[in-house]
């Protein structure tokens, strides 16, 4: 018991690691939680710092889920990496260290998976570009991806994965509402590349 309790707090405390604000902070001499969205994760990156700020981000969001689902392993541990890896899931969502406000932790889940089952993190993950590809909208490429994971979760037939990939769901289509409000009015912001936004530029 004192093992799982112990690997939970430090996947909150790696998930609650914030790269988006140090990265502004130390590399641009911005605070992102004053500019674009407010958020601290991915989109705003992208939006804010830029391409090569936003895939740094990216990927040390990433990291800190896979850490944290790493856990169970360096602990020796028979516990489900998914289950410690909802602590870096909540810690990126509600940060100790900027006042337990953070970002939408879909990198962060997406870095979960990749520890528990790296063939389905690449199905997920090969969507997830694709469909960024085309629309420009981390937000809409989001929550169809992980509208997907929902469904071919239930071809492993791996009851925990289900569950847990439907929870998450649920909870990053709430952190988007906002989102899905500026999606159907046509006004969500776009990352600087994929076709919709090249589409966009070109028409006016």
């Amino acid at each position: 018991m004192f093992t799982t309790i112990l690997m939970f707090v430090l996947s909150y405390l790696i998930g609650s690691l914030v790269p988006g604000f140090w990265v502004g902070k130390i590399f641009y001499h911005k605070d992102i939680r004053d500019e674009g969205s407010g958020n601290i994760g991915t989109t705003n990156s992208f939006r804010v710092l830029g391409i090569r700020a936003g895939i740094t981000v990216l990927a040390l969001d990433m990291l800190k889920g896979t850490a944290a689902g790493l856990l169970p392993l360096l602990f020796h541990s028979s516990i489900n990496p998914m289950l410690v890896g909802i602590g870096a899931i909540l810690g990126h969502t509600f940060s100790i260290w900027i006042g337990f406000k953070g970002g939408k932790a879909v990198a962060t889940s997406a870095g979960v998976l990749l520890a528990y089952n790296p063939i389905f993190f690449i199905i997920i993950i090969s969507i997830f570009v694709i469909l960024l590809s085309i629309s420009s909208m981390v937000s809409l490429s989001s929550m169809i991806s992980f509208s997907c994971a929902v469904l071919i979760s239930l071809y492993y037939h791996d009851w925990i994965l289900t569950i847990v990939a439907t929870i998450l769901t649920i909870f990053v289509f709430y952190r988007h509402r906002t989102n899905i409000s500026r999606i159907r009015n046509g006004t969500e912001s776009t990352i600087p590349f994929g076709w919709y936004y090249n589409h966009k530029k070109s028409a006016h």
